[in-house]
């Protein structure tokens, strides 16, 4: 799906991407971002089939996040920073995480024993790292994604998503309902629930 949102920015690099606030980033600028991340997580040993925990607040910060990790050929696993606390440490436990993706403000209320964490609004911590696109070789099946279920029936599980399952849904709801440049999408559901992943990359994607 990376590669989809990468050819947008190459055939549309000055339109505007995401909006936050009075912030934006145009095509260029996520894209440049986000290589700049995706480098960084490939050094630490991100690559397909990876999982990284992702906890932050809603922010230009979040789609650059997530962008990132599927660039460097990992999997996305979403902690809502609202979450109690031993739901978050369960998840993490879970998982299998040892990489997790955050903001300094969040630092204190997350379960980080054990978890080499990245605070995203450090200065400078992506500033040695070139904008160019990591070379990575991801398989339509490898996973784009984990996102856990509310637990109302028992303990949340993880549910993954793949490449090829995301790109086909994605791919149809462009068919279905055509979005073109004159239309903008409220990001509006918690990234923590699924419905958030058309939200972000079908807008980005074309």
């Amino acid at each position: 799906v990376h590669q989809l949102v990468e050819a947008q920015a190459a055939s549309n690099p000055q339109a505007c991407a995401v909006v936050f606030e009075d912030e934006s980033l145009d095509y260029a600028e996520l894209n440049a971002r986000a290589n700049r991340l995706a480098r960084h997580l490939r050094n630490l040993g991100v690559g397909p089939d990876v999982r990284v925990a992702v906890c932050i607040e809603r922010s230009l910060e979040l789609p650059v996040a997530l962008l990132a990790v599927l660039k460097a050929g990992g999997a996305y696993v979403p902690l809502d920073p609202d979450y109690p606390l031993g739901r978050l440490a369960y998840m993490i436990e879970d998982s299998g995480i040892t990489l997790l993706l955050t903001q300094q403000a969040l630092l204190a209320a997350l379960p980080t024993d054990g978890v080499n964490v990245i605070t995203l609004d450090q200065p400078g911590l992506l500033d040695r790292y070139s904008d160019s696109r990591p070379e990575v070789s991801v398989d339509p099946l490898n996973l784009a994604y984990v996102i856990y279920t509310s637990g109302s029936t028992g303990k949340p599980k993880g549910a993954g998503n793949s490449h090829a399952a995301l790109v086909n849904r994605l791919c149809w709801m462009q068919e279905a309902y055509a979005l073109d440049a004159s239309d903008s999408v409220l990001q509006k559901t918690p990234f923590s629930f699924d419905v958030s992943v058309w939200e972000f990359f079908w807008p980005l994607m074309v």
